[in-house]
């Protein structure tokens, strides 16, 4: 237990920095495209939404494969699908969703819209695009184990599917208060979700042994 949970933290605590970076970007995407209109953006989060999923089932799945060295095909499937629908959505959706209300930011949204359509729930409102993608993801680490740009691109996409979810809410508004509180957000937003979907809850998965053993990915220290 001493050496799952030492790993756990080593690990966040390498990823923090590549993460600040992240939500610099995703602070600046706001600045730069706080116009757009929320149905654009809605559609520009979907596009970042699902390929963030793929990245991160892909390196949830491959971590999980590196570390056990298992072949057993549905062990590898259930880790990526549910460690990246899950941990995606909270990271994309939920967190944003929760800053927003937290900001004052205007929510755009029918008096009659369903939590999961005001809170742009991608496995359920967009689940067609959303569940085909974990599954894509976790095929390729499948196939191919790789870690390393997987994480890094994973983070990114995630801070801006987390960016364009809440330029859904700002209505052309943001304030250096709103931008200063959307960068904690999107800070949090990324960094503990996706180190909890990409190290965490594959390493849960994982016996204590192997942890210590040389079969430790390298890849996986710094993005």
């Amino acid at each position: 237990m001493a050496t799952r949970v030492s790993t756990i933290l080593t690990e966040l605590k390498n990823h923090a920095p590549f993460t600040l970076f992240g939500a610099s970007t995703g602070i600046l995407c706001m600045l730069l495209f706080r116009n757009l209109q929320p149905h654009v953006s809605h559609r520009i989060f979907y596009v970042f939404h699902p390929t963030h999923v793929v990245l991160s089932a892909m390196v949830t799945a491959s971590l999980f494969e590196v570390y056990t060295r298992t072949r057993k095909f549905l062990a590898i499937l259930l880790i990526g699908f549910f460690g990246s629908v899950g941990i995606a959505t909270l990271s994309d959706s939920l967190i944003p969703y929760v800053g927003e209300l937290l900001l004052g930011m205007h929510v755009h949204a029918h008096e009659h819209t369903s939590f999961a359509e005001h809170a742009h729930i991608g496995f359920i409102e967009g689940w067609y695009i959303v569940l085909p993608a974990a599954i894509l993801g976790t095929l390729i680490a499948y196939l191919r184990p790789k870690t390393k740009f997987p994480h890094a691109g994973h983070v990114l996409l995630s801070t801006w599917a987390s960016s364009f979810h809440i330029i859904m809410a700002m209505g052309g508004q943001l304030s250096v208060a709103d931008a200063a509180g959307s960068f904690a957000f999107l800070f949090l937003a990324v960094w503990l979700p996706c180190c909890i979907s990409d190290i965490v809850f594959p390493l849960l998965f994982v016996k204590s042994a192997m942890l210590t053993s040389r079969t430790y990915p390298q890849s996986l220290e710094v993005p």
